[in-house]
């Protein structure tokens, strides 16, 4: 079916079932970012391929809700499907909660698929109909009545996750888990979310493509753990260990019956963003709920010491990828013809002969010219453009290592650019300087210090419809939480042995794209008596393209920082590369 023909086949199912709205949301049963081809709900319904955004339709309208980093990409894929664009956080565009008071009528019903809503969701939406009288219906999946060849739930095997790269046991994690139970009287933790999971049990897998998670859902006891899982998943030495460690095995679909059997005398806690309002609707009515962010998502926030010393030896690894793939791209491009997809699989060939190598941490994002505007493109056959001599070559790209995650962009300069192409790479990077030499109070949050690499950036009338930076996963998620650099308040300290990324761009839609990435770490300061200061160290080890730059607008401190930044790249890398890369890269990070 065409996608029209698919939304006019779910009105029809909307109308038997008596729903007069029907909401997509972009999320799998545990409210993951990157979900599983079988949960691709929105995508199927829509065609939009976004990591992030809601559809609604409704029986004469029908909408999709993203951020601003799909503005571009949205347009281009929503065309001639019926369904219209709200560009979510511009000024005045309501939410779609808002824009479904709006246009129901009292005593309408919408419906959803409960188990891809989160408990927070599902109270947000009664909050937001009830003065309305439009009740809920989440008891019906109805897409998976009209996807007739839709994916199966993933199956992927379980494996360990060596102590040596952990740093930390799954005995001594859920000892930690198990006192921040104990001072919220709770004695049972319920937890779905899966990077939180692996991260947890010490255990990875494949079932999400470029995630090594595993599609389950834990509860913790105050003297067990449930893992509750396909079973078929855990090899017998898996099992065995993790039994022998206090992790028992349970059917995935068992969780439920689990839940509805709690007692009076129970408390049990959960995170109401990362919970189902299905899961939630399973538990013993008369046991005691109690709301508390994941305890997990802050505990794997600060990385180990041994987690941070294998991700460096990760990051200089990953360098040596990165700096035969730019060497390749810039003596080739006018040699061979060279598409966005060659460049990628270059790239990931690269990536493929590095030790501990497991895979892409994400889909590349590797667009030229025009095609960079679009924050998270991804080239297509059809689409994709060759790279000539000239303009700028956007690469976003990570590796999934076991002693890490990569999460590394860079604009790479293969001719001829124009004094406007120039100026902004020159404006994006005075911003990504500007915040990776901050030094800030402990107590600071990523909101707090976002505005450094926006700047220079605002100061020319420019912005990025997104985020600065955000947490990355220790061989997990490349997006992680809790910490990020946004616009968005958060209350989230920065806290020695967290890392983030640092990746301010400018994008204008129909010209060309500008991002330069690096991963930081939060270490201390010095310590005076207003108390500690914080800084951020760069471990990143990738060479900023200096024929990007407009030296004239750069002060002599940032010319400064970007010496000693090149100096570090050099003096980490060229160990690990022949002689022919190491005369190209010393070159590269020449100082100005």
């Amino acid at each position: 079916m065409q996608i029209k023909d698919r939304i006019e086949a779910l009105r029809k199912l909307m109308k038997e079932n008596k729903m007069d709205a029907y909401i997509i949301p972009s999320f799998d049963a545990h409210q993951s970012e990157y979900v599983a081809a079988h949960w691709k709900s929105r995508q199927w319904i829509s065609g939009f391929t976004g990591s992030a955004g809601t559809v609604v339709i409704t029986q004469d309208d029908a909408g999709l809700w993203a951020d601003g980093r799909y503005y571009i990409q949205a347009e281009k894929e929503l065309k001639d499907s019926g369904i219209r664009l709200f560009r979510m956080v511009d000024p005045g565009v309501p939410s779609y909660t808002e824009w479904l008071k709006d246009v129901l009528r009292e005593g309408n019903i919408i419906g959803f698929d409960g188990s891809v809503f989160s408990v927070n969701m599902l109270k947000n939406m009664e909050k937001a109909f009830k003065t309305k009288g439009i009740t809920l219906k989440m008891e019906h999946d109805l897409i998976n009545e009209l996807w007739e060849d839709r994916p199966a739930i993933p199956n992927g095997s379980i494996f360990v996750h060596d102590i040596k790269y952990a740093g930390k046991s799954r005995v001594e994690k859920l000892e930690s888990v198990r006192k921040e139970m104990k001072s919220n009287g709770a004695n049972y933790y319920l937890l779905t979310s899966l990077d939180d999971i692996a991260w947890l049990l010490n255990i990875r897998g494949t079932d999400v493509p470029n995630n090594p998670v595993v599609i389950a859902n834990v509860i913790v006891a105050q003297n067990k753990c449930y893992l509750f899982v396909d079973s078929s998943k855990v090899p017998q030495d898996v099992k065995l260990e993790l039994e022998a460690e206090g992790a028992l095995l349970k059917d995935y679909n068992e969780i439920q019956q689990f839940l509805k059997e709690l007692t009076l005398k129970d408390e049990i806690i959960f995170d109401i963003n990362k919970t189902s309002a299905y899961l939630y609707n399973s538990i013993n009515i008369n046991t005691t709920k109690t709301e508390c962010p994941n305890i997990t998502t802050k505990l794997k926030a600060v990385k180990n010491e041994i987690e941070i010393e294998n991700l460096k030896c990760c990051e200089i690894n990953d360098g040596v990828a990165m700096v035969q793939f730019i060497k390749w791209l810039k003596n080739s491009v006018d040699k061979e013809e060279i598409t966005e997809i060659s460049a990628d699989e270059k790239l990931q060939g690269f990536r493929a002969q590095r030790e501990l190598f497991a895979g892409p941490s994400f889909d590349t994002i590797a667009g030229y010219k025009d095609h960079a505007a679009m924050m998270h493109y991804k080239a297509n056959k059809e689409t994709q453009y060759t790279l000539k001599n000239e303009g700028f070559f956007l690469v976003d790209s990570g590796g999934q290592y076991l002693n890490g995650t990569i999460d590394t962009t860079r604009t790479i300069v293969l001719g001829n650019l124009t004094e406007e192409e120039r100026t902004d790479f020159t404006l994006v990077l005075k911003g990504f300087i500007a915040l990776s030499s901050a030094k800030f109070l402990h107590g600071a949050t990523g909101s707090n210090l976002d505005i450094l690499a926006r700047q220079p950036i605002w100061e020319q009338g420019l912005d990025y419809k997104c985020g600065t930076g955000h947490g990355v996963g220790f061989f997990l998620n490349v997006h992680e939480g809790p910490q990020g650099f946004s616009q968005v308040p958060n209350t989230i300290k920065l806290e020695k042995g967290m890392i983030i990324t640092n990746e301010p761009g400018i994008y204008k839609e129909g010209k060309h794209g500008v991002r330069t990435e690096n991963i930081m770490l939060v270490v201390e300061d010095e310590k005076t008596e207003f108390g500690q200061f914080m800084k951020f160290e760069a471990i990143t080890y990738c060479p900023i393209d200096l024929a990007g730059i407009n030296k004239d607008m750069l002060t002599e401190s940032e010319k400064q920082w970007l010496n000693n930044y090149h100096k570090d790249v050099y003096t980490k890398l060229a160990p690990h590369l022949d002689e022919e890369e190491r005369a190209w890269l010393r070159e590269e990070t020449r100082g100005i």
